[in-house]
């Protein structure tokens, strides 16, 4: 019997939000209510790839301690909110993950395409996608200049601006944040950031995946 975990995407079911419970939710987020989440919570879950019921299977994996760094997420939110640009939708959806307590999310996955993980025990891991792709900001500033520092490591003389949808906003106001005010590196963090609603099209969230929406190709 052929087996391997699956993506999160791979995964869809019912939201566990009993104040949502929308059918169609990923193993990584509801595209309703927005409420990110495992997929292992999911009600009747299916596999996207052959729509059979996934098993359950145990893994050891890495966690980002954000209980821990809870306090010092809330104090540079409450100064970069005060001081900064943030549209109101991005307060209130970074202020409802701090009101409601942070959890240790898992960085890792099962999964072959990714970035490895570099450490002992987990090299046949990678590393999840929101936890490595915006460190690619900085990433992708020092394979242009040497001088990187100069934009990321000056906070003082840097302001960071920010734009996504809604559903991108806690990757970018709790979850990035806490992991460069974990390294205690004086780094720049997002001053400025912008979270807006979603494009719709007729009741539904436009979707490329899901082909809800007007595209090119169809005109």
């Amino acid at each position: 019997m052929f087996f391997s975990f699956l993506a999160d995407r791979y995964v869809a079911g019912t939201c566990p939000d009993p104040a949502c419970k929308y059918v169609d939710a990923r193993g990584d987020q509801c595209d309703k209510c927005g409420k990110l989440i495992n997929a292992v919570e999911l009600v009747e879950p299916k596999c996207q790839i052959c729509r059979s019921t996934p098993q359950i299977r145990k893994s050891e994996h890495l966690f980002l301690d954000l209980p821990t760094l809870s306090p010092d997420v809330q104090s540079w939110f409450q100064n970069s909110s005060k001081t900064g640009h943030w549209t109101n939708t991005a307060s209130a959806i970074t202020e409802a993950w701090l009101k409601k307590g942070l959890e240790a999310r898992c960085i890792t996955r099962d999964l072959k395409w990714g970035t490895p993980v570099p450490l002992e025990g987990y090299t046949d891991k990678v590393f999840y996608v929101w936890f490595d792709a915006p460190i690619g900001y900085i990433s992708i500033t020092a394979n242009y200049t040497d001088e990187w520092e100069k934009w990321w490591k000056q906070p003082d003389q840097v302001s960071l601006f920010q734009f996504m949808a809604k559903d991108n906003v806690p990757f970018h106001s709790v979850i990035f944040p806490a992991c460069l005010l974990g390294t205690q590196d004086n780094y720049t963090v997002v001053n400025n950031l912008s979270g807006i609603d979603y494009l719709n099209y007729e009741d539904s969230k436009f979707s490329k995946s899901r082909g809800i929406g007007v595209f090119g190709d169809h005109a």
